[in-house]
This record gives structure tokens, sequence and C-alpha cells, in this order.
């Protein structure tokens, strides 16, 4: 590996795998798969989701539409609340792409209503528990209000319900995570049944990846859109989401210096490569686990109790066993597979693969 520096590097294997799992899953359960693609911001990761017939996606951000609709995705869904100051984005999308947006509020859809130059999409978001975002999902009062509006605007074309159960990221293994996913079907049914008759082609969307992942019951769900499992991280194997085998990136670091009297390595790799995301695993704090990098991929060869134990600006320190602190001299490279491989895949803006391409992002 011709590295110098912090560089996040991707298993290409490791990712076609989660994807096509992903795809099957969709696919068995006869359900629309629109990924998150906040997770990559790749046009080069993006191409491969179309290898495996996927052509709807979702993003985070107008910026994020503009850049995936310049590869030639034309149906994107913008899984954030609509921003009515950038009205000028949004109507330069809408000219060129099926732009749908998420709206909560009776103010926002007037205000889009008044400024739009072509139709878009509408779906009305819905809290089911995280408590971020949207509208209680009991509350028909509110939902009738704006759909009041909605149906009488002609910009305006409602496609359904979005949801995201983010507190299953909070969970502690299937059990936690069946019962978040549980309960969002439960509210999700009851909004399908109180207005599936006046909107029969409506869309219940949701997804999360801890429950896209290991839930195998999505009545009454349409669409799924998750994101993470692109490349999955530390906080979904602890969640109980995934295996450790199945992460797909890892940052590759220079080890800088060695004190043994601690038992630390130092690398090159702080907060402003890793962000500053952690785990509280058995009374440690960690913010990422080291594995072996070889010339192809990594071995997850190293046990629990080495870890990246401390992150500064640039810096990072791995508390690790006697035996890994003698594999390593000043000079080497250890990779770190991160705790949240969204906010690390940001901050790095590109991917390094073992054939030696370099895959830009957003």
């Amino acid at each position: 590996m011709k590295i110098a520096e912090p560089t996040l590097v991707l298993n290409k294997d490791i990712c076609l795998k989660n994807v096509e799992r992903m795809v099957a899953k969709a696919k068995y359960h006869n359900l629309t798969f629109r990924p998150h693609f906040k997770t990559h911001q790749s046009h080069q990761i993006g191409r491969w989701f179309r290898e495996y017939g996927v052509d709807k996606i979702t993003v985070s951000s107008l910026k994020m539409a503009e850049y995936f609709a310049e590869d030639q995705w034309g149906d994107i869904t913008v899984a954030f609340p609509a921003n009515i100051l950038e009205i000028d984005r949004i109507n330069q999308l809408a000219g060129k792409i099926q732009l749908n947006l998420i709206v909560e509020s009776i103010e926002v859809a007037r205000l889009l209503q008044r400024k739009l130059q072509h139709t878009i999409g509408i779906f009305l978001t819905v809290d089911v528990g995280y408590h971020r975002t949207g509208i209680a999902s009991n509350d028909y009062s509110k939902i009738d209000a704006i759909l009041q509006f909605v149906d009488i605007a002609d910009q305006l074309d409602f496609k359904g319900f979005l949801t995201h159960a983010g507190h299953s990221y909070s969970s502690k293994g299937i059990d936690e995570i069946r019962a978040v996913h549980e309960s969002s079907l439960t509210a999700l049914e009851a909004l399908r049944k109180n207005y599936v008759s006046k909107y029969p082609n409506l869309i219940i969307s949701t997804g999360d990846t801890p429950t896209c992942s290991v839930m195998e019951d999505f009545t009454g769900v349409d669409e799924i859109r998750p994101g993470n499992f692109v490349f999955y991280d530390l906080t979904q194997l602890e969640i109980g989401a995934c295996r450790e085998e199945d992460i797909a990136v890892a940052m590759a670091c220079p080890v800088v210096a060695k004190h043994q009297d601690r038992m630390e390595l130092i690398i090159y790799g702080g907060g402003v490569h890793f962000s500053k995301d952690r785990l509280e695993v058995e009374g440690k704090t960690s913010f990422g686990k080291p594995v072996r990098l070889t010339e192809h991929s990594w071995e997850l060869a190293y046990h629990e109790v080495n870890y990246v134990s401390k992150l500064s600006q640039e810096h990072g320190t791995l508390k690790v066993e006697p035996e890994v602190f003698d594999e390593y001299q000043v000079g080497d490279l250890i990779g770190i597979l991160p705790v949240h491989s969204c906010m690390t895949a940001n901050l790095m803006k590109g991917y390094y693969l073992f054939d030696g391409s370099v895959f830009d992002r957003l």
C-alpha cells in the first residue's frame, strides 16, 4: 500500500455483498428499494447499485441531490425537512428529475406551492418514536390539515408517509431492534388504514439500517431506504445489525509513535478523520478497532481489548496487547474499523480501493 496519511480504504467485495443482500431482501418482500446514498456519496459506488436494478435513491440534502442528478439518477427523495430558503435549487432540480421532498407543516406546504415552478412529490414525515422531526403518527388533525391543502395545490403531488426509526440505533441486540420495528409497523399500519381509501396509491416509506438488516416482517411497508448498510461499522456491529466481516471500510493510519510503558500506539488519525463518535463498551470508550491490513483487504486479527482509546484533532491513541505492540513499528500502517462509517466517509471525501483506484465523493 502506497499510503502516507490517513486513508479510508474500501473493500469492494464486501460492499457489493452488502448491496446484493439488501437488494435481495427488498425483492423477496416485494418492497421498493430506495437506498440512502448519504453514507457513500459517490458516483462510482452509486453505479454499483444500478447493476442490481436500483433506479430510485434517497439523499439528505439538495446539494447531494444535484450531485447524483448529474450522474443520471432521475428519481430522488430528499429525506430532510424541505428548506424553503433553497427554493431556487428545488426549482432547478424539479425541472430535471422526479424530485420528492418531505414536509411536516402546512406552512412549508404553502410556501412551496407559492414558489414552485414545477410539480414535486410530497411525503409527510411522521414520527414513530425517534422524536427528531415529523408529525406524531396519530396526530390525524394535523395530517388532515396538511393533506387538505396538498390536495388542492397543483404543484404538490402527495406520495405518502415517510418515517425513520432512528431510535433503533440505540438498540442493544435483536430483541430491542425488533421492539422498535414492531412499534413502527403498528403506527404505520394505523396510518395506512386511516388514509388508504382516499389515497389508494399512498406509499409507506421507512428504512433504518438496523431494522432493514435483521427484520423479516415488513407488513404494511412499501419502500425501504437504508443507507449505512453499504459499509456498516462498529456501531451496527454493537447493535447486532451486522457481522464484523460485513464492515466494508477501514481507515489506514500510519503509526507515528510507541509508548511501551502504557502499551499505546500513536497513529496519524484523529477526530478530523474519524469524527468523535464513540462506543461505550464494558466500561471503555472506544473510537475504533484495529485490524491487520493485507495486500488485498484486512484481517480481523485482534481481540476486543485492543481499541482506539482517545482521539485528538490529528492524533489517535490505541490501547493494545503486548503482542500487538510488538507487531508494529513507527512507519507501519494499521487499519482501524470506524465507529460511524457515514461520518468518517464524509470527513475523508474519498475511497482507496485495493486495486489502487481512488473513488471521489461529494
